[in-house]
């Protein structure tokens, strides 16, 4: 036995499993997604929730609540950029809520992964 501690992969499958079936069926889902959007991406902790980290920076974290799901964008402007393709779903700020059987559409999950990245990247030219 050993006593490292678990990587956050490892925490995220636990946190997962946590959860009701359709409800980590849909992070599951979305986490797939975000993944293939953005291959490069290490898995993380971020806030105890499920997050994703490009080039050492916070790029974007899902989790769930009582009555939703949610897909954190952690970017207002990229969110607002993409209003229009969200119609019908809860947003705020930063976030996608969303009922597990209604998820995000894979390209809009996509388009927004990638959007991020290039934030990120322009933000890491800019220091």
């Amino acid at each position: 036995m050993t006593d490292e501690a678990p990587t956050a992969t490892q925490q995220i499958d636990a946190i997962l499993a946590r959860l009701p079936d359709d409800q980590r069926a849909a992070l599951e889902d979305l986490r797939l997604s975000i993944k293939r959007a953005a291959p490069e991406a290490e898995e993380a902790i971020s806030y105890g929730a499920p997050a994703f980290r490009y080039r050492g920076r916070p790029l974007v974290s899902f989790g769930a609540a009582k009555s939703h799901v949610a897909f954190y964008v952690m970017s207002p402007a990229v969110l607002d950029a993409h209003r229009d393709k969200l119609e019908g779903y809860d947003t705020s700020k930063g976030a996608i809520r969303f009922q597990p059987e209604r998820p995000v559409p894979d390209d809009v999950i996509t388009t927004i992964v990638r959007e991020r990245m290039v934030e990120t990247d322009a933000v890491a030219k800019r220091r």
